[in-house]
């Protein structure tokens, strides 16, 4: 697949986030790898405004270019870490991130998010520390599993496909709603 062709996917999949919930108007990260390159949502972008042409070229060997996401350095962790990984995707999806705040790992309690994630690490990163801690903790996370959730802030997923990362993301947010709402119906 070429890297226009990527490029494109990338942003129509993070506009997709947005669209459907799991981000808000300037929330979440994307990226995918082409061979060394890394390409990246800019820091503060607008999902509803996000066009091919805004997307950053980083490296793999850590070279972040300027105006790249502030989880630029997370990305490139985790395409180290994981050979076979070709997309990050992080969001913040409501029902996720309210189960993420016990603290405690997330069993799914559906049949999917059973079949897909018996287990969802939940990672705790205290707030002043995010931007050091953040990158080692969430990719060493995503060496064993395909989403992790940071405490109080959102979903990581990483995947071998742009399409199939999305497909993480969203199914860990439709079976933290189903937990969710499992709870408060009782």
């Amino acid at each position: 697949m070429s890297r226009e062709l990527l490029k494109q996917q990338l942003v129509d999949h993070y506009h997709w986030l947005r669209q459907y919930g799991c981000n808000d108007s300037h929330s979440g990260n994307a990226s995918f790898r082409f061979h060394d390159e890394i390409w990246l949502t800019p820091t503060g972008c607008c999902a509803d405004t996000l066009a091919v042409d805004d997307l950053v070229k980083c490296h793999i060997d850590g070279l972040t270019e300027e105006g790249a996401s502030l989880d630029a350095a997370l990305h490139i962790q985790v395409y180290q870490r994981n050979p076979d990984v070709k997309a990050v995707m992080h969001s913040h999806g409501p029902h996720a991130i309210s189960l993420s705040f016990k603290g405690e790992d997330f069993s799914p309690i559906d049949f999917e998010g059973q079949y897909y994630f018996p287990t969802v690490p939940v990672i705790s990163i205290p707030y002043e520390h995010y931007v050091e801690l953040a990158p080692a903790a969430i990719a060493n996370s995503l060496v064993d599993h395909k989403v992790a959730i940071v405490k109080g802030h959102g979903v990581y997923a990483c995947a071998e496909t742009i399409n199939l990362a999305y497909k993480w993301s969203c199914s860990v947010e439709s079976s933290a709603k189903i937990a969710w709402l499992t709870q408060h119906n009782k």
